[in-house]
């Protein structure tokens, strides 16, 4: 989402979203003043709009898949991924998550942020999943910090395959930004289809996946 876009989220849309769904907003002094990896759980298209309350007015984008809908609701993804400047995927293509990612870290190294969701899709049970590694791929293409981010709510507002309710009922907790420099040094002398290489792309994921699961556990019922 280039910066003009991203004002007038802030200006017009972003005061729509507090008042009608966002409960609670933890940890924002915790957000970087560079660019950085947000990170957060996934259980509803409603995280699309939470994660972006909290990255306006700056320049953002996020990483979208483009191998789900087809006719009028891929036409409308497709509307709103040029929009917002989506860089999509088509999460059943090699090629295409390797160009994703190539040009993700283009993105963040141009300045601007990236929000991802590490579990890959959402949740059809309101649980945090396991996460896959892409984040950590990114982390050492880039050296940017990861922000973890924990949303609670948006699963109950929406649901995959559920009708929208309107509800203030969003909670947030924004997290420390995680850097990993013994991994990153480490992973500079790996060849990256070895072994090595992979089990610190899993160490990085999965602490990054057990923070956002301790903010969301933080949030109780909120």
């Amino acid at each position: 989402m280039n910066r003009v876009v991203s004002w007038f989220s802030r200006i017009f849309i972003k005061p729509i979203v507090t008042r009608c769904f966002i409960k609670e907003a933890r940890g924002l002094e915790n957000v970087p003043k560079g660019n950085f990896i947000l990170a957060s759980n996934h259980q509803s298209h409603l995280d699309w709009i939470a994660c972006g309350w909290i990255c306006v007015p700056r320049r953002f984008t996020y990483l979208g898949q483009s191998d789900r809908y087809s006719g009028l609701l891929g036409l409308a993804r497709n509307i709103l991924y040029f929009i917002a400047g989506v860089i999509s995927v088509n999460r059943n293509e090699s090629l295409s998550k390797k160009a994703s990612l190539e040009k993700m870290a283009r993105v963040i190294k141009g300045g601007s942020i990236l929000v991802i969701y590490p579990e890959g899709t959402r949740s059809r049970t309101g649980k945090i999943q396991e996460g896959k590694t892409g984040i950590a791929k990114i982390y050492l293409k880039t050296g940017v910090p990861i922000l973890p981010v924990a949303i609670r709510g948006t699963f109950e507002l929406l649901p995959p395959g559920g009708k929208l309710k309107i509800k203030k009922a969003v909670a947030i907790n924004i997290g420390k930004p995680l850097y990993f420099p013994e991994e990153m040094e480490e992973a500079k002398s790996l060849d990256k289809d070895s072994e090595e290489y992979n089990k610190i792309l899993r160490i990085i994921t999965d602490r990054t996946m057990g923070e956002i699961i301790r903010l969301y556990n933080e949030l109780g019922g909120a």
